[in-house]
């Protein structure tokens, strides 16, 4: 890359001399002055040095990224250092400035280059392993690649904490698990953290999953690897986390964990052979229980909806910017929620039921909402719950309407207090149209006598040839399209009357049954039992809030407002009939959809 503008640079140069030999014979031309000829020459060799200068510094001002692998880390633990350019950088990179801070363990480089649509594409990386001297706030100095240089960064090295652990010294294989809380809020996460520690080579493992009745687990991101200082020997670590939300309050025990591995004992292949596998013996390691002591709702929190985050965003958009708005033109509005520390099924509604808004005076805003989109994904060690809604506005006439405000109280767990997101009252104007109708007369001005008597004129034999012709053929085209209807009409009708009989024998599932019975009964407990039931053999899903988002938008609110109503501080009582009702309704959208996809087998059946 350097040499290319250098080159461009020395072309340049061979050019300019030659300008200045024919500024200087025009000149002396004109002035017949050397003192004015070596003015001007004098000028262009400055003009020369700098342009030099300037474009050389910055062809050399590629950018380098600084990342680390996580952040924070614990003292004696390994981290990783991540210097990335999207170009090849001047020179080999001098990592000696680490050492003041550092231990520098390893270092690797990478490069990848992809040709995508005619769009060229590099990426070089510098992968530093690292272990902090110290705790504290320590910053990562910048690092020089030849002329070009990274910023500085900084991460925080906590102090190694005391791990009660029944853990004897120098033990080769171990398993250390730790709760963010011990003493949560019901609904609320609890972050739970699974270390592997391992002095020894593993041919193969399989570890067991958390174990929690009543409760919902979600899985945090990848696993990550490091080496860290225990006991005063060194490990490696395989870190896995977890995001657990117990759903009732009271004491509950996370069971232990269990790792079953086979240790390479022996690296010397049997009978000397090159596919021969290394002696090995299997060994079993068991985690301690983790109690809970999950707290009920707080009398302090006087919200509706349940709701124990770390943190909560709740923002407002519109399609334009005034509120203002033509009569019958639609105004769109978009409402967000994301919340740190929750899943989608905690999120509560945004938007009312109401269909329309009336003003002071009467008129009508007419409200139609879109279907809303429903996330969660873990991030940052922590799972983010994402809701959206988009709402058209209508109004039916000129006036102004006024939104009430939109408040979301819910509980900071970090400040263990209650506090409400809020977005205040709106107010929309909506404008009157004036339509005038207009006649438009014939252009009497642009229609001359001729014209006139041509349109009057009747047809010649010719074109009225070509009509009967035409007239033939399409009612030749109207009978075989007539024939092909009703052809269609007894094919469907036969399959129609097949399907109807096969359904009549089609057998409900389990959870199916249990859905129905508890709906009848009105059985709060029950019904969520049977959807989960229901929707662990169908979709894979172990809570509500992910059952909720396969199913269609009534069905959908309707098992989000049994979420509510089983998690809420008050004991209301629940009409499960509305919901067998929209159950049965996603059943019969199915049934439709499975015959217009040419009898494709059903992802779930009655």
């Amino acid at each position: 890359m350097i040499k290319t503008k250098l080159g461009k640079l020395y072309f340049l140069r061979s050019k300019i001399p030659h300008c200045i030999h024919n500024n200087r014979f025009t000149f002396s031309m004109l002035q017949n002055s050397k003192s004015v000829f070596f003015s001007v020459n004098s000028i262009f060799m400055v003009f020369w040095v700098c342009l030099l200068v300037g474009y050389s510094i910055s062809g050399l001002s590629a950018e380098v990224h600084v990342s680390t692998d996580r952040n924070p880390v614990n003292m004696n633990e390994s981290f990783q250092i991540i210097f990335s350019a999207a170009e090849d950088l001047d020179g080999e990179p001098d990592f000696s400035p680490l050492s003041k801070d550092f231990e520098i363990l390893n270092q690797s480089h990478s490069s990848q280059a992809s040709w995508v649509n005619g769009s060229f594409t590099k990426m070089v990386k510098w992968i530093v392993d690292v272990m902090p001297k110290k705790s504290g706030i320590l910053e990562i100095p910048a690092i020089r690649f030849g002329r070009d240089r990274s910023s500085a960064t900084r991460i925080l090295v906590k102090e190694v904490e005391n791990i009660d652990a029944d853990v004897q010294p120098g033990e080769d294989l171990f398993l250390l698990v730790e709760v963010s809380s011990s003493n949560p809020y019901v609904q609320q996460q609890v972050v739970y953290t699974m270390r592997l520690y391992r002095k020894v080579s593993l041919a193969q493992a399989s570890l067991t999953e958390p174990a929690l009745d009543d409760a919902v687990i979600e899985r945090l991101g990848e696993d990550m690897d490091f080496n860290t200082l225990f006991q005063g020997e060194n490990y490696s670590v395989t870190e896995r986390k977890y995001a657990i939300f117990p759903q009732k309050s009271g004491v509950m025990t996370i069971k232990p964990l269990s790792l079953t591995a086979s240790v390479v004992v022996d690296t010397q292949r049997r009978f000397g052979g090159f596919f021969s596998r290394p002696i090995t013996r299997t060994k079993r390691v068991v985690s301690d229980a983790i109690e809970l002591n999950v707290k009920p709702i707080p009398k302090g929190f006087t919200g509706k909806h349940w709701l124990p985050v770390e943190q909560l965003y709740l923002k407002d958009q519109w399609s334009r910017d005034n509120l203002q708005v033509k009569v019958g033109e639609p105004l769109t509005r978009t409402l967000t929620l994301l919340a740190k520390g929750a899943t989608v099924g905690q999120l509560p509604k945004l938007s009312s039921n109401d269909k329309s808004i009336k003003s002071a005076s009467g008129e009508v805003l007419k409200v139609y909402p879109d279907q809303p989109v429903l996330k969660d994904r873990p991030e940052g060690g922590s799972m983010l719950a994402f809701r959206e809604e988009k709402l058209a506005l209508i109004p039916s006439q000129a006036g102004t309407y006024h939104l009430p405000a939109i408040e979301i109280p819910w509980w900071n767990v970090q400040k263990d207090r209650m506090e409400v997101a809020k977005i205040p009252a709106k107010a929309i104007q909506a404008i009157a149209v004036t339509e005038v109708t207009k006649t438009t007369p014939p252009k009497e001005s642009n229609l001359n006598v001729s014209d006139a008597e041509t349109q009057l004129l009747p047809k010649s034999s010719v074109q009225l040839g070509v009509d009967k012709l035409w007239l033939g053929i399409s009612g030749f085209l109207a009978l075989g399209w007539l024939s092909s209807v009703f052809y269609f009409y007894k094919k469907l009708k036969k399959n129609n009357v097949n399907q109807e009989s096969g359904n009549s024998k089609r057998p409900m599932d389990d959870g199916v049954k249990a859905l129905k019975k508890a709906c009848k009964e009105n059985d709060k407990i029950a019904a969520k039992n049977a959807l989960i039931q229901w929707g662990r053999q169908h979709f894979g899903a172990s809570s509500l809030g992910q059952i909720a988002s396969f199913c269609h938008d009534h069905l959908r609110n309707e098992i989000l407002d049994l979420n509510q109503l089983l998690y809420g501080k008050k004991d209301t009582e629940w009409d499960g009939e509305r919901l067998w009702q929209a159950f049965n309704q996603q059943m019969a959208d199915f049934d439709t959809n499975k015959q217009e996809n040419d009898g494709l087998e059903p992802l779930f059946r009655l």
